[in-house]
């Protein structure tokens, strides 16, 4: 037996999804649910540790509607069926380590822009605001993987690239049910990453002639490699308020973990943000957050208020936070929280992330 339901609630600026599903598993039963707001990548998880009996499943399953329907959700016209697919393929509740570990990315200001565009030996790529995913196909099985190496839940709609006739991993970025793609780690029984960055697009600009034409859930990223190219690009981002821009040097290899400080691949972010530590939860929908200074010590750097369409997340969560520009000694100004993280670690939470206001000090203290 499977089963499965949608649900949705909608209010004001609220737009969210829940999705529960019974599947089964070594004889037995799992039940699996999604959420997240209408259109971004859903975040996933298990009620069941381990496979249960299916009398037990389809309690847990009741449960678990009932208490969202409860809160306002209602199901979706046409969900609920038997045998109905969910949107979303999930892993267990017990990620996996999978031993594929992304590239990532320094920061530059803008003033040092014009040097990469500038420059001929660096390429330029979309900046995507989604959560990071490196997909790796072997065989009929694919498996997305975070930030951090673990395995996670994936959109359905990925599932086309089982037909492909190779293996791959990729390095993408998954907002909604898109895996926007800007590179390639791996494809059949080759391993590109010692190879430059011009030649592993090449062979994915081919990939995507070939093999990859019919994922209609995969797009690659735009690229630009002259400096008009690039002056284009970066122009259109800012205009259309995209995350940022991203400058990759052409003749590099791909190098898994960020560099202590700067690298071959570096980032532009048009509007700031950086990820935070919950460190208290406050009344009237408000966090305290904090970062880590060089000495390991936690330091308060202000309150952030949670929008009434978001849950307020728990003490010791990170958190995603928009913010116009921080202060010396760490204080953010018009902070604006965007989404819980779970595919970060605490020590990424530094103070060193921040973008400070230009000026003196004494500018800085009105």
């Amino acid at each position: 037996m499977t089963k499965s339901v949608e649900l949705f609630y909608r209010e004001g600026s609220s737009d969210k999804i829940y999705q529960a599903s019974i599947e089964k598993k070594n004889n037995a039963y799992v039940v699996n649910f999604a959420f997240g707001r209408r259109g971004t990548t859903l975040k996933t998880g298990t009620k069941t540790s381990s496979p249960v009996s299916e009398a037990e499943a389809e309690k847990i399953f009741n449960k678990l509607v009932d208490e969202k329907m409860a809160k306002g959700y209602k199901p979706v016209e046409g969900s609920g069926t038997p045998n109905a697919l969910p949107s979303y393929n999930h892993v267990d509740k017990e990620q996996l380590q999978t031993g594929v570990h992304c590239q990532l990315l320094n920061p530059i200001e803008e003033e040092e822009v014009e040097n990469f565009i500038n420059d001929d030996n660096y390429i330029a790529q979309q900046k995507f605001d989604g959560r990071r995913c490196l997909l790796k196909k072997v065989g009929n099985t694919l498996t997305a993987i975070n930030r951090k190496g673990l395995s996670v839940g994936y959109p359905i709609a990925f599932d086309d690239a089982k037909d492909v006739d190779t293996d791959f991993v990729l390095d993408g970025e998954a907002v909604g049910d898109t895996l926007y793609i800007f590179d390639i780690l791996e494809q059949g029984s080759a391993d590109l990453k010692n190879s430059s960055v011009t030649d592993r697009l090449t062979l994915l600009a081919k990939l995507f002639k070939t093999k990859l034409k019919n994922v209609a859930a995969f797009k690659m990223a735009d690229t630009a490699f002259t400096k008009s190219e690039k002056e284009k690009l970066f122009k259109r981002l800012k205009k259309e308020n995209a995350e940022g821009i991203v400058f990759k040097k052409a003749s590099s290899k791909y190098t898994s973990g960020r560099p202590n400080s700067g690298g071959n691949q570096i980032k532009f972010k048009f509007v700031a943000t950086a990820s935070f530590i919950v460190i208290n939860v406050n009344k009237k929908r408000s966090v305290a957050v904090g970062l880590y200074d060089d000495n390991d010590n936690l330091i308060d750097v202000g309150n952030v208020t949670i929008p009434p369409n978001k849950e307020v997340p728990a003490k010791d969560a990170i958190i995603e936070v928009q913010y116009l520009y921080a202060y010396k000694g760490g204080s953010i100004y018009q902070p604006v929280y965007l989404m819980e993280r779970d595919d970060i670690d605490r020590d990424a939470c530094q103070l060193s992330q921040l973008k400070y206001k230009q000026g003196t000090e004494e500018e800085e203290e009105q």
